[in-house]
């Protein structure tokens, strides 16, 4: 029987739970999950008024606002919930998606991909990770995207800075395992969140929030390092980042044609 790469999260009670990016979408309906399964929820973006909508309807949960681009604004919360005692699961889901081609290339547009996406990721794992690995217990998971798999239409700004969080994960893995603190990478498929809702184009397995939700609390609990879904859509997009690229170029042309 194969070993959970990850230590089983199965019993939510009591652990602390900070979820940046929970005002919405995904990070909302995980935050949601959690609060039922019993975790102590701390939920954290820049939109205060959805921050105390959520505080509002799950008693015991706590919100922080902060600007995941900002290194300070991170530094200083996690010092605050720091003091309170230790985090037992991070949770990076503030993401931000334009779609973009060749044709509409922004670099600026770029940048801010990559500060929200990325470096925001970062700048939490500096706060957070030294303190989980002097322990040696905690969990840090990063929301990444089937879109980092490999190059797809639309995903020119979006896309690669999900590759980035994928290749991180896989090497905090390394680093942070035989040290008893957890990481995973979640990869969704489509979602139907604030984030897609401008695509022009259809979106195959779509699915809701909750349903994304779902798939992560059961990933956590059975130790995967990789949680992606839904598997009829990603296994797919898995099978193609092993053909050859001529064959993959013809297949996507003739999706995004």
């Amino acid at each position: 029987m194969w070993k959970p790469l990850n230590p089983m999260i199965r019993d939510w009670h009591g652990l602390r739970v900070w979820i940046i990016g929970g005002s919405s979408g995904i990070g909302y309906s995980t935050a949601q999950a959690l609060h039922l399964a019993g975790a102590s929820v701390v939920v954290s973006s820049r939109n205060t008024k959805e921050l105390d909508k959520f505080v509002a309807a799950h008693p015991s949960a706590q919100s922080l606002v902060l600007d995941a681009t900002d290194e300070s604004s991170i530094k200083l919360a996690s010092e605050h919930l720091l003091l309170h005692g230790p985090l037992d699961f991070v949770f990076y889901c503030a993401a931000k998606y334009s779609p973009m081609r060749a044709q509409s290339l922004n670099t600026n547009e770029i940048a801010q991909h990559l500060h929200v996406n990325y470096l925001g990721a970062c700048y939490a794992l500096q706060s957070v990770l030294p303190h989980m690995l002097s322990r040696k217990s905690g969990h840090f998971s990063l929301v990444a995207s089937v879109a980092g798999f490999s190059g797809l239409p639309f995903s020119l700004a979006y896309g690669p800075t999900k590759a980035a969080l994928i290749n991180l994960a896989e090497s905090l893995y390394i680093d942070c395992s035989p040290h008893g603190v957890g990481i995973s990478v979640v990869n969704p498929g489509f979602v139907k969140t604030p984030l897609t809702s401008n695509n022009q184009f259809p979106m195959p397995a779509l699915i809701t929030p909750s349903e994304a939700a779902s798939y992560i609390v059961k990933g956590l609990a059975k130790g995967e390092f990789e949680i992606h879904f839904p598997k009829r859509f990603t296994l797919l997009l898995k099978f193609l980042r092993l053909i050859p690229y001529r064959f993959y170029f013809y297949l996507l042309r003739k999706v995004a044609s």
